[in-house]
């Protein structure tokens, strides 16, 4: 079994695994409109964390892992605590495109996605308003924050070519919000 991950699986899978490619699917936009009221958020404050929206000219990358044997069970019933119980996502296949370039055709994959129907959706908001509750919420997997970098990471160092206006414009706008987060020039050395 192939299972697709494009928001924190893609650095913390949380199970084994045989295997794993970077890649993405077609069809779908991330979108940072699932609340999280759990992993990166509470109850009082909700965090913003990525599902898939529908979106026929788009793709999403991320990372699909091959789980076999005994893995599988174990991922999967992981992966539906994680994903489906605390955080509200469904799972569908999907055609998954690896970016070798000696790969042959699509993987099917299993992938997690939150829909408009569960109670943690929240739905669009300006970058500016999501880039706003990402900065004071915080839950048990640690602060919202740090799910937004690492995954504009992620893209930036294993999916340079690929576009994602809104995760970057996110990032864009916490970085206004926060500039001593980013301050970049070199520490002064001791005498």
């Amino acid at each position: 079994v192939w299972i697709f991950g494009y928001g924190s699986l893609v650095w913390r899978p949380g199970f084994e695994f045989t295997s794993r490619k970077v890649g993405f699917i077609r069809g779908y936009s991330r979108r940072f409109w699932q609340g999280d009221t759990f992993h990166r958020g509470s109850e009082k404050m909700p965090g913003r964390v990525v599902t898939l929206l529908e979106d026929c000219g788009a793709c999403t990358w991320g990372v699909a892992y091959e789980v076999r044997g005994e893995q599988v069970a174990a991922s999967l019933q992981y992966l539906n605590v994680r994903e489906a119980v605390l955080g509200g996502y469904d799972t569908k296949f999907v055609e998954f495109h690896p970016q070798e370039k000696d790969a042959e055709e699509p993987i099917l994959a299993l992938v997690y996605i939150a829909t408009p129907q569960n109670p943690s959706y929240l739905g669009p908001a300006s970058e500016e308003d999501i880039a706003a509750q990402i900065i004071v919420s915080s839950g048990c997997a640690g602060h919202n924050i740090e799910y937004l970098l690492r995954l504009a990471d992620f893209m930036r160092y294993f999916c340079p070519q690929a576009e994602d206006k809104h995760l970057f414009s996110i990032e864009e706008a916490l970085i206004s919000i926060l500039p001593c987060l980013y301050y970049t020039e070199e520490p002064l050395e001791e005498t």
